[in-house]
């Protein structure tokens, strides 16, 4: 067996827990990397729920992550663009609507089974826009009744934080699935920790 040389070493990961990822050097000094430093296993999203008269703007997926069900409207913070910038320009590309402001009602990660990667979620409340929706190659918008609200039709977890946002709480989550929600199938929660704040 040829030995191996004095750099070369083996690293461990292990979950501490579902949202968290500690690494551990084999064969040298103890050495830990914390939570967060690692900023590649994080995604930074936004999430824009429009809200007018008792009523609350979803759009239905069309494609991509999530396709089939129903949801507020974002995605992706661009290199260069602030969580605020971000959710604008979404916002506007997924449904032809400009928020005049945006109200920060909170932050959820969103992890799964099997994947190491965090998503990140910044949820914002309009309720003040200018325009018209309009479907789009992501989204076709639809106007819901607070009473009417199609729960069945989407994650899972959004009946509970949707609540916090519609009596004007601030909140925070984390939220591990087992896979992603599509129009066939509909994902399971395995872990949920949700919580109203005072600041986010």
């Amino acid at each position: 067996m040829i030995p191996l040389s004095r750099g070369v070493f083996t690293i461990i990961k292990f979950r501490t827990s579902f949202l968290r990822q500690s690494y551990k050097w084999v064969g040298c000094p103890s050495f830990e990397v914390k939570p967060g430093i690692i900023n590649h296993m994080k995604k930074v999203l936004t999430l824009c729920m429009v809200v007018k008269d008792n009523q609350i703007l979803l759009g239905m997926k069309k494609r991509g992550f999530g396709v089939g069900r129903w949801n507020g409207f974002g995605g992706k913070v661009e290199e260069g663009e602030t969580i605020e910038q971000g959710a604008h320009r979404e916002l506007e590309e997924e449904v032809g609507i400009k928020a005049l402001a945006l109200e920060k009602s909170g932050i959820l990660d969103f992890s799964f089974e099997n994947d190491p990667k965090i998503l990140e979620v910044h949820i914002f409340k309009v309720t003040d826009f200018s325009g018209e929706p309009i479907e789009s190659e992501e989204m076709k918008p639809e106007w819901f009744s607070f009473d009417n609200i199609p729960f069945e039709q989407m994650w899972p977890a959004d009946k509970h934080w949707i609540s916090y946002l519609l009596s004007n709480k601030l909140f925070k989550g984390e939220l591990l699935f087992d896979r992603p929600s599509d129009a066939e199938y509909s994902a399971k929660i395995i872990s949920e920790k949700l919580e109203e704040v005072t600041s986010l």
